[in-house]
């Protein structure tokens, strides 16, 4: 057993507050994208991934992601360490010096933030009992298998594919659920001819930026010490980000876009995603050049959903999907031997690992796809998963929650839509 690490220890405990993080941030930067009429349904979305998901996790998702590391079976773990018992009696238990404890708790946060990212394929629209039950069959059937093949001792491991923090297993992961279902879910009502605007874009900037701080506990945190490798994955995350906003920007201005708060938050979450599964892999100017083409294709991938006429409302597709499958593909890219192992094609690596990289992630997302899809038509065929469309209409905060985002007065009336009487109109202009 290697010594214990206390430091590396504290780096990944402090990287699993960051990661936890991130699903309010991105309850704000989905709720800022809504109608003001849908803001609470979505952040609703969002933390309650917390709950369902953590317990979940500590039942048997952990388990199955991870199980007793043997590879004895190539396609889940086991139930060895359901309830997570272990522990509790081996607190002394730890792994590449950092406490078994603390590396199931920053697996689970990410666990949580990939459910949270599918509910913005179905923004406006689905019942949130529909939710609830999805995500936490999904993160055990869909989520905990494929951490185990890309990082526990699964056949995509054994290939020798790559993914440092998450592309495959993460982000395409979570767009191929989001697509599927947006397909059982169906589109919004006026979609494609209504305003689905953005209502709040101050409350985007604020939800991009807490993800882009989380993200550094999210990529830095998986080298899994406090050494060189989470220093080069942490700088990696910046500058491929930062090449992200800057070619987002070139392409709308490009196709006659004025530079905007919303393209320039977009390219901060495609360039986060992708250099997600390559951040400990690549040199910075790998980094930098595979975040300016996420910048570029990611853009062009969300126009798609029009001309195929699926409704991913926030864009899980276009941003997570692709740049997902992006990233994981520019390993085979780009990475480079001193830190990866292996030479990506540009460095003069094999072919083959380049094809590797492909196979596992289309992999992955074909498997998420038509399993969630499966998840999906079961709900719709039993519970329902979509609300009325008197109730999509009328807004489906009020509807599932009970709750407005806002409570301000407009023309004579509250928030809520409830007409004001005389009297208290009155009352307010006396006082």
């Amino acid at each position: 057993m290697p010594e214990f690490d206390s430091g590396s220890n504290a780096w990944i405990l402090t990287s699993a507050a960051l990661v936890l993080l991130m699903t309010p941030g991105l309850a704000l930067f989905y709720g800022g994208l809504t109608r003001a009429k849908s803001v609470i349904n979505m952040m609703m979305k969002c933390l309650v991934a917390i709950g369902v998901v953590s317990i979940a996790w500590t039942v048997v998702g952990e388990s199955i992601a991870v199980g007793d590391l043997t590879g004895e079976h190539p396609l889940w773990g086991d139930v060895s360490s359901s309830f997570l018992l272990g522990y509790t009696t081996d607190l002394e238990g730890y792994t590449g010096g950092v406490s078994n404890a603390a590396v199931a708790a920053f697996g689970m946060m990410f666990a949580i933030i990939t459910v949270a990212l599918i509910a913005g394929a179905v923004a406006d629209r689905m019942k949130f009992s529909a939710w609830v039950i999805f995500a936490t069959v999904w993160v055990i059937v869909v989520y905990a298998p494929v951490a185990y093949w890309v990082w526990g001792s699964g056949w995509i491991e054994d290939w020798g594919v790559l993914d440092f923090a998450g592309g495959t297993a993460v982000h395409a992961n979570a767009g191929a659920a989001g697509l599927a279902l947006a397909l059982v879910v169906g589109r919004r009502i006026g979609w494609k001819d209504g305003n689905f605007a953005p209502h709040n874009l101050p409350l985007v900037v604020i939800g991009t930026g807490l993800l882009w701080f989380g993200w550094f506990g999210f990529n830095a945190g998986s080298a899994f010490a406090s050494n060189g490798t989470a220093g080069l994955a942490l700088l990696n995350t910046q500058v491929a980000t930062a090449a992200a906003i800057l070619a987002w920007l070139l392409v709308d201005r490009i196709r006659g876009v004025k530079p905007s708060v919303l393209g320039a938050c977009s390219g901060v979450i495609a360039g986060l995603v992708a250099i997600t599964p390559a951040a400990g892999y690549v040199s910075p100017i790998g980094a930098i050049a595979l975040g300016a083409v996420a910048g570029i294709i990611c853009p062009l991938a969300i126009g798609l959903k029009h001309k195929l006429g699926y409704d991913d409302a926030l864009d899980v597709v276009g941003l997570h999907m692709v740049a997902g499958i992006w990233g994981s593909i520019s390993v085979g890219l780009f990475a480079v031997a001193e830190v990866a192992g292996t030479d990506g094609v540009f460095y003069g690596g094999d072919v083959a690992f380049l094809g590797k990289q492909i196979a596992a992630v289309l992999a992955v997302v074909a498997y998420s796809f038509v399993a969630s899809l499966i998840i999906g038509l079961i709900l719709k065929f039993t519970i329902g998963v979509r609300i009325s469309e008197e109730e999509e209409l009328a807004g489906i905060d009020s509807a599932q929650h009970g709750e407005a985002g806002y409570d301000l007065p407009v023309n004579g009336n509250t928030g809520t839509g409830v007409p004001e009487t005389n009297a208290a109109a009155a009352e307010k202009v006396s006082a």
